[in-house]
């Protein structure tokens, strides 16, 4: 093998930060909606609707941006979640042409279900990983979703 060659173990592909990060987040994600048991929801769900508490009902836009997704994509994965009345969307009283994303009262209990399956999966990930190695790699991820590292990162690509 050439210096060149990408390298790989057991034939995966190595030198791809992107691949890397999305084998990583597949699996993840595979192994908390695993934890979300019977609940009927995945793992994302429970993200967004956490996210949407954390945001104290956001604007479709803003939460799009939170969650580092486009408003079409928001809108399929709230799509289901709106539909089993668990979110509902309403009209943003300054701006009636904005909605903001709000978690019903069925929402906020399966929520609070959830948010007990999600800690024990976060245990086990913290157990698994080393809870400082977990603690460092949230901060890096977190730096990665950033609007600072897409502007250093399209920077680069100008140059």
């Amino acid at each position: 093998m050439t210096e060149d060659e990408p390298t790989t173990e057991d034939g995966v592909w190595l030198d791809c930060s992107n691949s890397a990060v999305r084998r990583a987040a597949r699996r993840l994600g595979q192994l908390y909606d695993d934890a979300m048991g019977e609940t009927g929801l995945k793992g994302t769900q429970f993200s967004l609707m956490t996210q949407i508490v954390r945001s104290e009902e956001p604007t479709l836009k803003r939460l799009a941006k939170a969650m580092v997704m486009d408003l079409s994509a928001l809108g399929h994965t709230l799509k289901p979640l709106i539909r089993d009345g668990l979110v509902e969307l309403v009209p943003d009283e300054q701006d009636r042409r904005a909605k903001r994303v709000r978690l019903t009262a069925a929402g906020v209990a399966k929520q609070r279900e959830l948010l007990a399956l999600w800690q024990q999966a976060q245990n086990r990930f913290d157990e698994a990983f080393g809870r400082e190695q977990a603690e460092e790699l949230r901060r890096t991820l977190a730096f990665i979703s950033s609007s600072e590292f897409t502007q250093a990162f399209s920077r680069k690509q100008d140059q």
